[in-house]
């Protein structure tokens, strides 16, 4: 298994932004999630974050979830606490950038052109103080320095779309794979989770864990690395 930090730090980049609390209220929230894992927020004028005092305590919870067939399942809640603070000028744009690439909003174009305007929508990120976590098979707390300075999966892009072409084309392979590691039959299996580490399987409504032999260094020896798994020989 991944260590914690890059384990949480690989569930949030791959989370979308679902509630949002200020000094302990409940806030109308859009948003994602930066290249460092802070959250990034689009804040309309008259919602509570619109004209954030320094001292404003907010939280925000992150959901990773997976798709299997019709369902979606829940992975991972990541409740990311801190301090809001404005986005600089000169990061403005990727950060609404990152909004975007979860939720595309009008909005954005009008926080980049009225930037600094007290009618506009603003762009705001979490100066992260601690993070909580729970993934069904882990639940913790990380301060900021261990999140911060951890970095996701560098293979997650790729892994998440081998992932889904296994589950949408290859399951009857993996299933069969999968039993003859178990060494009995294995029934409504799915890929969960792909990383350089090795795969988590959901059998029915268990998770087993294949480590590879060594790391995936590449997008290739990821793939190699899971034919294994999949191979029936």
């Amino acid at each position: 298994m991944l260590p914690i930090p890059e384990r949480v730090r690989t569930l949030a980049a791959t989370s979308g932004v679902a509630k949002l609390t200020v000094d302990g209220a409940p806030s109308p929230v859009r948003g994602g999630v930066d290249t460092r894992g802070r959250p990034v927020l689009l804040v309309l004028p008259g919602e509570p974050l619109h004209g954030v005092r320094e001292d404003a305590v907010a939280a925000v919870d992150l959901t990773a979830t997976r798709r299997l067939g019709q369902d979606t399942h829940p992975r991972a809640i990541i409740e990311v606490q801190g301090w809001a603070e404005p986005v600089p000028e000169e990061e403005a744009r990727a950060a609404a950038v990152t909004v975007a690439s979860h939720r595309a909003d009008e909005a954005l174009f009008e926080a980049l052109e009225g930037y600094g305007r007290p009618d506009a929508p603003r762009l705001l990120r979490l100066d992260v103080g601690q993070v909580v976590y729970l993934t069904g098979q882990e639940s913790g707390m990380l301060d900021a320095g261990d999140y911060l300075d951890a970095s996701p999966d560098p293979l997650t892009e790729v892994a998440e779309r081998v992932l889904a072409h296994v589950n949408e084309s290859h399951r009857a392979q993996l299933a069969a794979g999968v039993a003859r590691r178990l060494g009995e039959p294995a029934e409504e299996v799915w890929l969960w989770e792909l990383d350089r580490l090795g795969a988590t399987v959901r059998v029915g409504d268990s998770l087993l864990r294949f480590p590879w032999p060594s790391a995936a260094h590449s997008a290739l020896s990821l793939e190699t690395s899971l034919r294994a798994l999949l191979c029936t020989c």
